[in-house]
């Protein structure tokens, strides 16, 4: 059951991407001869809009096939008025932004629905103290609630650790615990631990674990909106710097995922609720309009590169070097595929 919702979210994600470049196109004066999900034998195909949709064997991906436009075959073109050739750069760029836009529309839509949802958030209960910490110096300790900062309220964990990273000085802490409240003061102190990406940073820390204590988060409809558009722009970040990361060597290449993760965590996601599943597929939305923005031949970050030289040099690159860098592009999407591949079976059997 778990493999089939990865691979339901994993196909609505890829044809939510795919509508916005066929609706972009439409748009133009484009004609779209195939939209498909997925790639090779075609399994189920029907006609509909002067366009055949198609669902084929492997659900690794799909694409939209565009009159004059063929990503195997840069040097096929047509010159007819609704062929994607005749366009203008801009309006080629416009297409192809389409695609990855959608995507985060569509992890915009989701966080919103999670926010509607009132998803559980991490509250500020204490589950372990470290020794010699300044936690443990100013007498906090297991199961205490923390309430304020500063004489601020304190509702989340997440709000109670911006407060000590961000602090200058002692902090006064308001707790309750065992239903009695108490005062007590300390001051954070810089340690080394580790981010997101597994990188040693310098933090500003008490010496606290939380309980793992979860109350719903319950937001208006704006809040619902913030919440949603702060979590895009979050994950979009996210995971441009750990792409950068990556290709600068500060993330090892070991670390990347590839599909069989992507199924995995999605079918594990699923076994904690709906919200869970929300939530990754969420985060692969944005992980795929980022990806597709990369400027890489193949995808649509490398089609915009050539449209965007185009743009500038007034001529469209040549058809030698279009598909000496489409070939080059597609060397590479392998390559990284097949890494990520390798790395998933490498977990497996690890």
């Amino acid at each position: 059951m778990g493999i089939l919702i990865s691979l339901l979210v994993l196909s609505g994600l890829i044809f939510f991407h795919e509508l916005g470049h066929y609706l972009a196109a439409r748009l133009i004066g484009v004609y779209v001869e195939v939209f498909s999900i997925g790639f090779g034998k075609r399994l189920f195909t029907f006609r509909k809009f002067d366009t055949e949709w198609s669902i084929s064997a492997i659900p690794l991906g799909g694409y939209v096939r565009m009159k004059g436009q063929d990503d195997s075959d840069p040097t096929k073109t047509s010159n007819d008025t609704d062929s994607y050739t005749t366009k203008t750069p801009i309006q080629k760029i416009f297409i192809l932004l389409a695609g990855p836009a959608f995507n985060f529309i569509m992890a915009f839509m989701l966080y919103f629905t999670i926010a509607l949802g009132e998803p559980p958030i991490l509250s500020p209960v204490i589950g372990s103290v470290l020794k010699d910490s300044p936690a443990e110096i100013a007498g906090l300790d297991a199961n205490d609630t923390i309430v304020s900062i500063n004489e601020v309220k304190v509702d989340t964990w997440q709000k109670m650790a911006k407060f000590i990273t961000e602090a200058e000085g002692d902090l006064h802490f308001g707790i309750l615990r065992n239903g009695n409240f108490e005062s007590k003061v300390l001051s954070p102190k810089l340690l080394e631990t580790k981010n997101m990406f597994g990188e040693s940073v310098q933090k500003k820390m008490i010496g606290i674990s939380a309980a793992g204590v979860t109350h719903p988060l319950k937001l208006g409809l704006k809040s619902s909106f913030s919440y949603a558009w702060n979590k895009t722009i979050f994950a979009s970040t996210m995971i441009f710097v750990g792409v950068e990361k990556l290709i600068t060597g500060d993330v090892p290449a070991k670390e990347l995922g590839g599909v069989i993760s992507i199924v995995k965590l999605t079918s594990d996601a699923s076994e904690q609720g709906w919200m869970s599943v929300l939530f990754f597929a969420a985060l692969i939305s944005v992980n795929l309009g980022v990806l597709n923005l990369l400027p890489i031949p193949a995808l649509d970050g490398g089609h915009i590169m050539f449209n965007l030289y185009e743009l500038i040099a007034r001529r469209a690159p040549s058809q030698a070097v279009m598909m000496k860098f489409t070939i080059a592009g597609w060397v590479l999407l392998f390559g990284l595929m097949g890494l990520g591949l390798f790395n998933d079976i490498n977990r497996l059997v690890g």
